[in-house]
């Protein structure tokens, strides 16, 4: 009794949550509800008085729009005030209207695009797996639990973050998915006749189904899912949307908007508690927290546990290599053979290789392009991680590039990882959604997108891009990076390293590139003069392959007297610029100069920002072919010869 009194007190929080910020989505966390207390208050293990506490059990609520839910057991636990649970919604409070990590203790990633935390969760288990290989069994034993619901079902991205987990015997990740059949159209049945069970035993993953209001059944599965050794768990919970609303149970006006008043007078009626806007006695936190002695009495048996090892200097030097600080400035130069010029993702290849065992916690991999996009060196050295080898650093991701980025977004957030993907800049297209949630939650992940224009050639307009260099720089607190040659490249690499809170995506030629001269240790900076002039006639901007097309062409334009000084611009990252001092901003624009030109193979949109109204922009704004590189270079006026003549035909509104 004592159980469904304080289930109902919580309910009751997210029922005035929801009310007094007049929206949210109320039906969902009545019926998750009986789980999540039990989770909560029986099963996962944390430290209630240190969200962060590295050997906790992780809860992630997939379905965010249930972000109510978290928000009234987290001030069970005593990390949110009942004025937190007032200021639903609103600005600058604790509690947004989705669950955000960089807002709310107890948040582990942020969620509200249905189906990422189901993959972010993956990510989360395959990195305590993977520290469980390489340091202690027993300190990184921890479980990863989910809360899904129908909506997260639907999303692709959750089947394929099944597909992988299932593979690689997760078996520290726990899915409960939430049942109701209810969705904001009505029944789930207008959409999906799915059966999950077999879906998810084919995928391999252990299935259990269990009434999610029948506390005895949600005990038993959950105890049984604590201590699966073999693979991941789905916990199918069939419940009812809104359980226990007065005369709305079961109907889908309860999933995205507030309950009428006389209904919340007549449900509240009904449990037997008052009419109390955010009724929260004292007795229901002392029920919440029953456990908490245990709790602490784990917390302290982890943690003598962990300080013993550490005084082991192999162990601790091991631990320090993944939970330490990362000095990149201590990281080996490259030594480029500058007589040869290589491809830019051959660069990236060479870099990770040689800094593998420098950067111990770097982790991440291809989606089934190893031999595209250079991992492969790394992969031989560092080992897949398998089933059976799980200490290995190197990730088959398979083609799942959504997944693939949204499982890197969970490894950064887990902590101790700096995780990177790879595929083709055309399919960053795959992993956009995953893109933007990484640069909301802040995360440090490195995305390397190959092939990053027509010069790829023969594929052709689909796997040619064109629009996405540009679309990624939209996406804000990301940084977008395009470098010129190998020694950008490793440059670049160290900016994107030394951010702890910003993903990158750096955009690397599948042609070979010339090596440039002067003191490239500015493109770290995100713009520099590859080729100086004091007082300008004309500047050239470029960026990756462009660069050395830009001197051709400044070079041709000397010769022939239309300019007298040319300043040609290496930009590698707009972000990086954008983010320099005043003075080193106008000196690199040129703003006196009116002949200014952008060269870039791929949209002009966006370049009106070095070039002004006035200036000429070279690129394509049009999809590709497929031919030879050589072709295409003259097609779409990619030569110096056809810039020039481009340059020389423009009045710069002179």
């Amino acid at each position: 009794m004592k159980d469904q009194w304080t289930i109902n007190c919580l309910k009751s929080l997210v029922i005035d949550g929801v009310s007094k910020a007049k929206s949210g989505h109320p039906g969902g966390a009545m019926s998750s509800m009986d789980f999540a207390y039990l989770l909560y208050t029986e099963f996962i293990t944390f430290h209630p008085q240190d969200p962060k506490w590295l050997g906790r059990d992780r809860f992630i609520l997939s379905a965010g729009h249930e972000s109510m839910l978290i928000y009234s057991l987290l001030h069970g636990i005593g990390w949110l005030t009942i004025d937190d649970l007032k200021s639903f919604r609103q600005l600058h409070s604790r509690t947004p209207g989705h669950p955000e990590n960089t807002e709310t203790p107890g948040v582990e990633c942020t969620t509200g695009p249905l189906g990422q935390g189901a993959a972010m969760s993956t990510g989360f288990a395959l990195g305590a797996k993977h520290l469980s290989a390489s340091l202690d069994q027993d300190l990184f034993s921890y479980k990863t639990w989910v809360l899904l619901g129908d909506g997260c079902m639907q999303e692709d991205v959750t089947l394929g973050a099944a597909s992988i987990a299932g593979h690689l015997k997760l078996n520290n990740l726990i899915w409960y998915y939430d049942r109701n059949a209810i969705q904001i159209s009505g029944s789930i049945r207008r959409a999906t006749s799915d059966d999950e069970q077999r879906i998810f035993e084919g995928f391999g993953w252990r299935v259990y189904r269990v009434s999610g209001h029948d506390h005895a059944a949600l005990r038993s599965v959950m105890t049984l899912a604590r201590a699966e050794t073999e693979r991941p768990v789905l916990i199918i919970g069939d419940t009812t949307m809104a359980k226990g609303a007065a005369s709305l149970e079961g109907s889908h006006k309860t999933h995205g908007e507030p309950l009428p008043a006389a209904e919340i007078a007549a449900t509240k009626a009904a449990w037997g508690l008052p009419e109390t806007d955010f009724y929260w006695p004292k007795e229901a936190t002392e029920h919440f927290q029953r456990n908490f002695q245990t709790l602490k009495s784990k917390v302290d048996t982890w943690n003598k546990k962990l300080e013993s090892r550490l005084a082991d200097k192999t162990f601790s030097d091991k631990f320090n290599g993944y939970f330490g600080s990362l000095h990149v400035e201590s990281l080996a130069p490259i030594s480029w053979d500058r007589t040869k010029p290589i491809a830019t993702r051959n660069a990236f290849g060479r870099i990770i290789e040689e800094w593998a065992f420098s950067v111990p916690n770097l982790i991440g991999g291809s989606a089934d392009l190893e031999p595209s996009n250079m991992t492969g060196a790394f992969a031989k050295k560092v080992g897949d991680f398998q089933a059976e080898t799980p200490q290995g650093r190197n990730i088959a991701f398979g083609v799942r590039e959504f997944t693939m980025s949204a499982m890197c977004n969970g490894l950064a957030l887990h902590g101790g990882f700096v995780p990177f993907d790879a595929t083709f800049l055309a399919f960053a297209d795959y992993s956009r959604p995953a893109l933007r949630l990484g640069a909301i939650q802040k995360v440090r992940v490195i995305h390397e997108f190959t092939h990053d224009s027509f010069y790829l050639g023969e594929d052709g307009p689909t796997h040619q891009p064109i629009e996405q260099v540009m679309s990624l720089r939209a996406i804000p607190d990301l940084m977008v990076m395009r470098p010129a040659d190998p020694s950008e490249t490793e440059i670049l690499m160290k900016v994107a390293l030394k951010d702890p809170n910003t993903p990158v995506c750096i955009c690397l030629t599948r042609q070979g590139v010339p090596y440039l001269s002067g003191p490239v240790e500015l493109s770290a900076k995100g713009a520099w003069q590859v080729k100086e002039s004091t007082k300008p006639d004309l500047v050239i901007f470029a960026t990756g392959s462009e660069v050395g097309l830009a001197l051709k062409t400044a070079e041709q334009l000397e010769k022939d007297g239309y300019s007298k000084s040319t300043r040609v611009i290496s930009v590698p990252c707009w972000e990086l610029f954008f983010n320099q001092d005043e003075a080193y901003k106008n000196q690199i624009l040129s703003v006196d100069c009116k002949r200014r030109v952008s060269i870039e193979a791929g949209t002009t949109l966006g370049w009106e920002r070095f070039v002004g109204r006035e200036g000429l922009m070279v690129g394509i704004d049009h999809y590709g072919a497929s031919a030879p590189a050589g072709d295409l270079e003259k097609q779409f006026g990619f030569t110096p010869e056809a810039v020039v003549k481009k340059i020389k035909n423009h009045n710069f509104g002179l």
